[in-house]
């Protein structure tokens, strides 16, 4: 049954009301026509409850815009959703990430993850490129994909709308990664659900390293907004030594600050019985929330990323495979993932809206009865990196 505007429906009921569903919710493929976003191919979902969300085809198959009726959940930042033919990758110093930074959700990888780094590239055997640069968060987020399908799907009285593509990062004498992406939302519904699988098409071992940076903006995120997740321990923070000149922590967030500058935190974290790990920031002033729920067998650490400065306000959740330390870290403790020929790796993360103060409630609890996180907005940052899981599991 499809559950919308207050009642349950069958399939047979619905279309007596409408000569397609597309009248309260679809999937629609659109090219974006101006400014520094002209020519981007783009899917439209709306999932019928005032949940809506842009999967930008030719930008990694990102999640562009995501709405809630009418109330913004993703952030937007000045670059707009700018055109990957315009994207520098090493541009910048290797930052050029930032000249087109926008959006709920950017993926990292497919072979490297966080900042600039010059890499020993010999394992791929061509003599001329001993070294690899890797830019900021890899060169995956912006590459155009092959979409290979789109649609809604009825199974029974359920309806599930989809899309699905492929995004490749290859270059001749060295990697050749494949994303295989799906996306999906069931009608009625105000979650969707990402599944991807990293898989190494080259015939060269391959390292592998893989981040989702969501980012949540106002009005989700505002003064008195709080930050959910079933934390152990905080393990690192970015300004340790400086860790309340800001006056901001991690929990409770303010509103929009002159001069911030950007913190990020890592979190050992908990899982259910499942191994799923809830994460959510929550508005309790307007009963709205949104959540990101991951595999912690797939995504062993999550960082926090706070962005408060003045017309870029946003909080970051990142689930990551490896530590905030990098590659050249994960490769000394053994914890960097290879994949041979065939290879891959799968993640299946869940992402929605929560409304009403009783499914804040909700969340609230699920995550506290899986471990309840510091309560001090300033916890101790312990420097314990054996306790986050050392790596993924096939």
């Amino acid at each position: 049954m499809v559950r919308l505007y207050g009642q349950a429906q069958t399939r047979r009921e619905l279309c007596r009301r409408a000569g397609s569903t597309r009248q309260f919710a679809g999937v629609q493929l659109m090219t974006l026509g101006n400014g520094v976003e002209h020519g981007i191919r783009c899917l439209e979902f709306r999932s019928g409850t005032g949940f809506c969300f842009q999967v930008l085809v030719d930008r990694g198959m990102d999640i562009g815009r995501m709405d809630y009726r009418g109330a913004a959940i993703g952030w937007h930042s000045p670059t707009g959703f700018r055109h990957p033919g315009l994207h520098e990758p090493t541009g910048d110093n290797g930052l050029g990430f930032l000249r087109s930074f926008s959006g709920l959700m950017l993926t990292c990888g497919l072979d490297h993850i966080l900042f600039p780094l010059t890499d020993d590239a010999s394992h791929f055997g061509y003599d001329h490129r001993a070294t690899s640069f890797h830019p900021l968060h890899g060169r995956v987020a912006f590459t155009p994909a092959l979409l290979t399908g789109y649609g809604e799907q009825w199974n029974g009285d359920e309806c599930t709308l989809w899309c699905e593509g492929v995004v490749t990062q290859a270059v001749v004498f060295g990697e050749h990664l494949k994303l295989f992406r799906r996306i999906e939302v069931k009608v009625g519904e105000s979650q969707l659900t990402l599944v991807d699988r990293v898989v190494n098409r080259g015939f060269k071992r391959t390292p592998h390293m893989y981040l989702y940076h969501i980012n949540v903006g106002y009005p989700v995120l505002d003064e008195g907004s709080i930050f959910l997740a079933p934390i152990r321990e905080t393990i690192w923070a970015s300004h340790e030594a400086k860790l309340q000149d800001q006056g901001v922590g991690y929990r409770s967030q303010p509103g929009p600050l002159v001069h911030f500058h950007e913190q990020v935190f890592e979190h050992a974290i908990e899982a259910d019985a499942d191994h799923k790990v809830p994460v959510g920031l929550i508005n309790e002033r307007l009963g709205l929330g949104f959540f990101v729920e991951f595999d912690r067998r797939e995504f062993p650490h999550l960082f926090q990323w706070q962005n408060f400065q003045e017309g870029l306000y946003a909080l970051g959740i990142e689930p990551s495979t490896n530590h905030v330390l990098g590659k050249l870290y994960a490769r000394e403790q053994g914890q960097l993932r290879w994949l041979d020929h065939g290879e891959g790796c799968s993640y299946t993360t869940r992402i929605g809206v929560v409304d009403g103060s009783e499914a804040l409630r909700a969340l609230r609890e699920r995550i506290e009865s899986i471990c309840r996180q510091p309560a001090a907005d300033y916890p101790s940052i312990t420097g314990n990196w054996s306790l986050a899981p050392p790596g993924l599991e096939e």
